[in-house]
């Protein structure tokens, strides 16, 4: 086990733990709370814990780089000027497109049901902007992969078209599946880690840095969110975890594998638009089982809260599963 990543990985779990610890404490206070919508009595819980994962993300990406610098023989070797470039456009974008997460969990309607946010055309116009760092430091890119098929050459749509569509597609599309607690994180954790081990076998290091770092900070988030949750995800999270996707996928050259994880998503994109994205993916609490408030079937979700047969920990369990298919996927095409 290299030292250095250790202590990067204590370090990322322990200022992600204590930051999650001080946030809830602090989100009460200046009342950024939201109803628990599966739960029967609704209870208050504080919103956006993606800004703890954001900060411990930080620290230990930081911490690895700053030791890197002056260590020869660290899990990933030497950082050459290159990738530190393509680490701090990284490093820009997750931190972008976080901020437009919290910015949307910000506003919170007076009843606690819900946070007002942006508008549906103002997040993907914000989170836009993410997209370019990447799209500077990579502006030589004009290719991408696929298996069977090796590298497609498209010139300079790489940088201008395909980076920020899928930078700004990836960011949104997190925040789609989602109302359950733990499903966030849950999902996350697992193609976190897919993706994270495929870049390191396939030498993506700065891709599985950013991964595993990443990996760690919203795993302790999971256990502050499994059910009962303590702390909600909010936007902050999503766009964290679509944003980091997105950059994984772009800086290491994992177009394709990313694409199959996120299947779900696009399913979960489909159902929506047929609800004009109107449609919430949580239920009503029925005797401890969670039943669809829609007739028709607008979210991967509503398969299961749609029968009222479910409980919200089996629901999200069936989901993570799902997403466990699909991040299993990528190891076998």
């Amino acid at each position: 086990m290299d030292l250095l990543f250790l202590l990067v990985g204590i370090v990322t779990i322990f200022v992600t733990y204590h930051s999650l610890v001080w946030l809830i404490s602090f989100l009460r206070k200046v009342g950024l709370i939201v109803k628990d919508q599966n739960k029967k009595d609704k209870p208050l819980v504080p919103l956006s814990g993606g800004l703890a994962v954001l900060v411990g993300f930080l620290v230990g990406l930081f911490l690895y780089l700053g030791v890197s610098l002056f260590y020869d023989g660290g899990l990933f070797g030497v950082l050459e000027g290159y990738d530190l470039s393509v680490i701090l456009a990284s490093v820009i974008a997750i931190v972008w497109v976080t901020l437009i997460g919290f910015f949307d969990d910000a506003f919170i309607h007076g009843s606690g049901e819900k946070s007002l946010g942006l508008g549906q055309w103002q997040k993907p116009l914000l989170t836009l902007l993410g997209a370019l760092p990447l799209m500077i430091v990579l502006s030589n890119k004009v290719s991408f992969f696929i298996p069977y098929f090796g590298d497609i050459s498209v010139g300079w749509i790489y940088p201008l078209i395909l980076i920020p569509v899928g930078f700004v597609g990836a960011a949104n599309m997190v925040n789609m599946l989602a109302g359950f607690n733990g499903l966030e994180a849950g999902m996350g954790v697992v193609y976190l880690l897919s993706l994270g081990t495929y870049a390191y076998v396939h030498q993506s290091f700065v891709a599985s840095l950013i991964a595993f770092v990443a990996l760690l900070a919203v795993l302790i988030f999971f256990f502050f969110n499994k059910i009962p949750a303590k702390i909600l995800p909010g936007d902050s999270l999503t766009y964290f975890l679509g944003g980091t996707l997105a950059t994984i996928a772009i800086v290491g050259g994992l177009e394709f594998p990313a694409l199959i994880i996120s299947i779900p998503f696009f399913v979960e994109f489909f159902l929506k638009w047929r609800s004009k994205f109107s449609a919430d993916s949580f239920g009503i609490w029925i005797n401890g089982k969670i039943l669809s408030k829609h007739e028709k079937v607008y979210s991967i979700a509503h398969i299961l809260t749609k029968t009222g047969n479910y409980t919200e920990k089996q629901i999200v369990s069936y989901l993570v599963i799902m997403q466990v298919v699909f991040s299993l996927l990528i190891w076998i095409i």
